[in-house]
């Protein structure tokens, strides 16, 4: 139980990410020095790519100059900040200095948009005067809330205020899921989950004002925008 109060409080003080700034090409190669180069693909992530080059998001963050929102977009160029590193797929050729396309990841690794629908309110956005600390998701009352990613549930209940029927899962890789406003949930805490199994269905419990789902990614009880990790 201590275990479960210590994320639920990390939820509740957690602060919250800026806005995205990012230097150009040459200023990222002037700063970071030369480095292998790869070109986003249509529905890559900054979560799959750094999984292919055996990299924590954080550090291929640090190093092309990405703050914590904003999308990855197609044709963007990013710099794999150790130049040696092998990645975990084997390109034809490579250099130093190329431009390296990857396969887009189907790892069950990934993470899986929850719930289909419209972002009613992005990540960074105004809440209730606070920042989102994820993405509120429009969808219609009953529908499925799926779990993003394998993990346990941590946390299953109506007691976080303004989330209302709330359910959170541990990944075991440092990295939590938060599922709110839910009308219905259909785990209990110690429960297995796989990813796309059904784990709650949407409702306008909590702060919100028409159904729907709020989302959140974090790593270490810190919020991580979910753009960077479901793809597009």
């Amino acid at each position: 139980m201590r275990f479960f109060a210590i994320i639920v409080l990390s939820f509740l003080v957690s602060g919250c990410a800026t806005t995205r700034h990012s230097g150009s090409f040459a200023e990222i190669n002037d700063i970071r020095g030369a480095g292998v180069y790869h070109t986003v693909r249509s529905g890559e992530t900054l979560w799959n790519i750094s999984k292919h080059y055996d990299l924590d998001v954080d550090t291929l963050m640090k190093a092309n100059g990405l703050k914590d929102s904003g999308v990855l977009e197609k044709g963007q160029v990013l710099m794999i900040p150790t130049a040696s590193r092998e990645p975990k797929y084997r390109p034809e050729t490579r250099t130093r200095t190329s431009t390296v396309k990857i396969p887009v990841s189907s790892s069950k690794d990934s993470f899986i948009w929850p719930v289909k629908g419209n972002i009613i309110s992005a990540f960074g956005a105004k809440v209730d005067k606070t920042k989102n600390k994820g993405l509120d998701i429009g969808a219609g009352e009953g529908a499925d809330v799926r779990a993003s990613k394998s993990g346990v549930v941590v946390y299953c209940d109506d007691k976080l205020k303004g989330f209302g029927k709330t359910v959170i899962l541990d990944h075991g890789d440092n990295y939590q899921t938060v599922y709110a406003y839910n009308s219905e949930i259909l785990v209990n805490v110690g429960d297995s989950i796989r990813r796309n199994d059904v784990i709650a269905k949407v409702g306008k419990t909590g702060r919100a004002k028409t159904p729907s789902l709020h989302f959140e990614i974090r790593k270490n009880g810190e919020p991580r925008n979910p753009n960077y990790y479901l793809s597009h």
